[in-house]
């Protein structure tokens, strides 16, 4: 265990650094000058030269990169010029809110998939085809026409939930539906499928041949092992939705991560870009990573090496 943790974690911080270079890279490819964002339109020459040589950006590039990783270790993601502040501290600031919405899209994810994948598995025929038909359509809806569907008939209609804001649960219910019914939509067709196939092998015939009700097949022998790939795509959920849902956010007004690196593309706030982007990265290494860690616990027969 502690061997192969130990080879995660240098692939890990191989993976890490490879990203690093390739945001690096395109900070230097966006036709973009931070200088002349922070000296202005009016500014002379000399004032832009002298600023670029504060900031270091008129060195050669590799002394730049490496400028760079060493405040990396540090724990500092750099400035925002723009915004006149730290990275580290604004996407901090932002991160509480993208950790509760998260979770919340990640229960709708289950609380939809996993029940769905069940029953389509379980009752072939007309309604596997029927629940098909609506996971196919919960995936296939975009993000933004679903949240404005449930703005209208839940916010606005009905008025059960509030139409726009961060608080209470309230506020997080219909983004983390939003997020969770396309989800949930992935979950159960991967599920079905990864059941149904569990169902053909010989040790549930054996179950139910010892007769044991179909609810005991699935639940205690068959489920456990269809479960795999779903924990797999909840690690790479974690990371997608640390990386900030920007379009949900967007349209419910969450004050979350995506919100700040949709804000900072418009800007062209190249630090913010950076930070956000390596957060998403270390949290989809994170994800894979818990999700690995997760599945010998599901089923005992598989060993980490």
């Amino acid at each position: 265990m502690s061997g192969y943790l130990a080879r995660r974690l240098l692939a890990s911080a191989l993976i890490l650094l490879g990203v690093t270079m390739v945001t690096f890279t395109l900070a230097f490819l966006i036709p973009a000058d931070p200088v002349r964002q922070i000296a202005g339109r009016n500014a002379t020459p000399e004032t832009v030269e002298s600023i670029r040589h504060q900031l270091g950006l008129d060195r050669p590039v590799p002394a730049q990169y490496a400028t760079y990783l060493g405040h990396l270790a540090q724990g500092d993601l750099g400035h925002s010029y723009i915004q006149k502040t730290d990275v580290g501290r604004l996407i901090m600031s932002r991160l509480p809110a993208t950790l509760l919405l998260m979770l919340g899209a990640i229960f709708f994810e289950l609380a939809i998939g996993i029940p769905l994948g069940i029953l389509a598995a379980a009752r072939r025929g007309k309604a596997d085809r029927a629940i098909m038909i609506l996971a196919f359509a919960g995936v296939s809806t975009p993000q933004f026409v679903l949240g404005l569907v449930l703005l209208y008939l839940l916010a606005y209609l009905a008025g059960w939930f509030p139409m726009s804001g961060y608080g209470g649960l309230k506020h997080l219910i219909l983004p983390a539906l939003t997020l969770g019914i396309g989800g949930g939509g992935w979950y159960a067709r991967i599920l079905r499928s990864s059941l149904a196939e569990v169902l053909r092998q010989d040790y549930i015939r054996t179950a139910r041949a010892k007769g044991l009700s179909e609810k005991a097949v699935i639940g205690v022998h068959a489920l456990r092992n269809a479960v795999l790939p779903v924990v797999a795509m909840v690690g790479l959920d974690i990371g997608t939705f640390m990386g900030g849902a920007v379009v949900v956010e967007s349209v419910y007004g969450w004050p979350g991560i995506g919100q700040l690196a949709w804000q900072a593309i418009q800007r062209i706030d190249i630090p913010i870009i950076m930070g956000v982007t390596l957060v998403a990265a270390v949290a989809i290494v994170i994800g894979n990573l818990l999700a690995d860690l997760v599945t010998p616990l599901i089923d005992p027969r598989i060993r980490l090496r």
